[in-house]
């Protein structure tokens, strides 16, 4: 049981919050658990110890007995959180050299990989018809174009939804991607507004080529858009998204697709293939080539799974 100073204390602290910081009921709740969480591991170390007299070291402590008992760096970095500003409130109210909180940092989050589908799901996705629809009706040509697309040349969502037809400059208006046929590449604008050009493959120059042949027909106000919804106006991120989820659990790929999974797989299967890591940079557009550098370890987690498959050492009894 929680000292009832301590207790007095964090009810003080809860009842500022609420008249004057005028929290909701549900984030003073979550407030009144971190903080009975700081009085259980106070009182762990001794039943009278003031809240007032814990230290830097004890809070540092806490923290690492928290992520020893598996929780998050992400959540104990909301409790650190909300120790530091009861420990703000606590010095206008008793004496307090400095608040212990300060400096105390959660484990860092772990970063996840990005997720990519193997290379047979990737073709099977881009290049497969939708088993229950047309395929040659304008939607699913429009489909086949834009995901062949974003996995030939590794594009963001946004980079594919913003091309044109061809480079256009109009009055104001100034093209910030297009594909060149000639060339067999497609410029865009990235992030920063960096613009690059990547290398388009003879599949998505044929699919896209199948998508003009019927783009017209839908085409309207705007004659600028390489990709239209059914609507004649140009295509946007959730589109893309919803059809592509669509057409993945239609071919019964068991994974959670999205556009952006496209554009890891073409990274990656790229890397697998070439080695090389400044290409992949380049042909991403990341500024710095640490942002390419986790692609490296999904190969390794490739590698390490063919050699746990295999490898007569590495086999579990």
């Amino acid at each position: 049981m929680t000292n009832s100073a301590n207790q007095t204390q964090i009810d003080g602290y809860l009842d500022s919050l609420r008249t004057q910081r005028k929290l909701s009921p549900h984030t003073l709740a979550n407030y009144g658990r971190d903080l009975a969480e700081l009085a259980r591991l106070t009182d762990a170390v001794r039943a009278d110890l003031p809240l007032a007299s814990v230290s830097h070291f004890q809070l540092r402590k806490f923290a690492a007995q928290l992520h020893a008992r598996g929780l998050s760096g992400a959540s104990i970095a909301r409790k650190l959180s909300a120790w530091r500003g009861f420990y703000d409130w606590l010095a206008g109210q008793v004496p307090l050299a400095a608040n212990p909180a300060d400096g105390v940092k959660a484990p860092k989050r772990a970063k996840s990989l990005p997720k990519a589908l193997s290379a047979d799901d990737a073709v099977q996705l881009v290049s497969h018809a939708h088993p229950h629809k047309d395929a040659e009706s304008p939607t699913e040509l429009c489909n086949r174009a834009m995901f062949e697309l974003l996995y030939s040349s590794g594009l963001r969502i946004s980079e594919l939804v913003q091309l044109d037809v061809r480079y256009a400059e109009e009055g104001k208006y100034v093209s910030s991607g297009w594909i060149d046929f000639d060339a067999a590449e497609v410029t865009v604008t990235g992030k920063g507004g960096k613009r690059r050009s990547v290398p388009v493959g003879q599949p998505a120059v044929l699919a896209i080529t199948s998508w003009l042949a019927v783009r017209g027909a839908l085409a309207k106000a705007d004659p600028h858009p390489l990709f239209l919804t059914e609507r004649g106006t140009r295509m946007s991120p959730r589109v893309v998204q919803m059809r592509i989820k669509e057409h993945a659990r239609a071919l019964g790929i068991p994974a959670d697709v999205h556009p952006h999974m496209l554009r890891h797989s073409f990274a990656t299967h790229v890397l697998q293939s070439s080695g090389d890591l400044r290409a992949v940079q380049e042909m991403l557009g990341h500024a710095s080539i640490a942002a390419t550098q986790i692609y490296t370890a999904l190969d390794f987690q490739r590698l390490a799974s063919v050699y746990d498959a295999a490898h007569p050492r590495a086999k579990k009894k």
